[in-house]
């Protein structure tokens, strides 16, 4: 089974071919308690930074490039971390800071344009999160084949649109699955875009659940706890966008 998150999906063949190499012992073994704590924590920092940023850096006329730039910078050190393998928390940790900088910038344009909108936002990826992760616990969704090519070939076609997308309005101005204005008016493709994002981000933390515990059980080192913390948060930051990018169609 393959995880939906790129961070995650190939975890499964590094923690194999590690274990075969150096053997890991049940007290150098990660636990779904290490992910937890680890997640939290990186959460935690996400959220101060971006209530740091929000409160400090002005809304100036730079502040669509310091957007892009950051964007741009979170972007290649997630395939960096992704592809390297890393587990250092000083990098995942810098991955959180960089993101909470982001989150924070971006969110106050939201929030001056449509008022209470982020709370409303970070309420709703928090309460998809905990449902799934309940309906994963209970066993009523379960991490399958079939759901993960499904969700697997959805996300990856919802990142392709987006990029063509991302591209075209930058050399061309034109809107089309994505609206980057907060003041435009939205048709129907760029609803029905954001609503399969949301449900294909969900639908993917049951696969990523599925996947730390089976790392867990097969004794991947403790140090991959990181990995896979830093994984749910890439997973977090996406869910939190696309409720974002809904809510300020809704609120139009």
């Amino acid at each position: 089974m393959r995880s939906a998150n790129p961070v995650l999906d190939r975890l499964d063949d590094v923690g194999r071919a590690e274990r075969q190499v150096l053997g890991v012992g049940p007290a150098d073994a990660m636990t779904v308690a290490d992910v937890v704590s680890r997640t939290v924590g990186l959460l935690l920092v996400t959220g101060v930074t971006a209530a740091v940023s929000w409160v400090v850096v002005p809304q100036a006329a730079w502040i669509s490039a310091a957007l892009a730039g950051s964007a741009l910078a979170s972007l290649a050190l997630v395939l960096v971390i992704s592809l390297k393998q890393i587990t250092s928390p000083p990098v995942i940790v810098g991955y959180a800071v960089l993101q909470g900088l982001l989150l924070g910038v971006a969110s106050r344009a939201f929030e001056m344009v449509y008022p209470g909108i982020v709370a409303q936002a970070v309420v709703g990826t928090f309460g998809v999160f905990l449902g799934m992760a309940v309906l994963y616990r209970a066993r009523l969704v379960r991490a399958t084949p079939r759901l993960a090519r499904l969700v697997i070939g959805t996300l990856v076609g919802i990142v392709a649109i987006g990029l063509v997308n991302l591209f075209v309005y930058l050399f061309t101005g034109r809107q089309g699955a994505v609206v980057y204005s907060l003041s435009d008016r939205v048709g129907w493709l760029p609803y029905l875009f954001s609503v399969v994002a949301i449900i294909a981000g969900a639908l993917s933390f049951v696969l990523d659940f599925d996947l730390v515990e089976r790392s867990a059980a097969n004794r991947l080192p403790r140090r991959y706890a990181w990995y896979c913390a830093f994984g749910l948060l890439v997973g977090l930051i996406f869910l939190y966008w696309q409720i974002l990018r809904l809510l300020s169609y809704v609120r139009r």
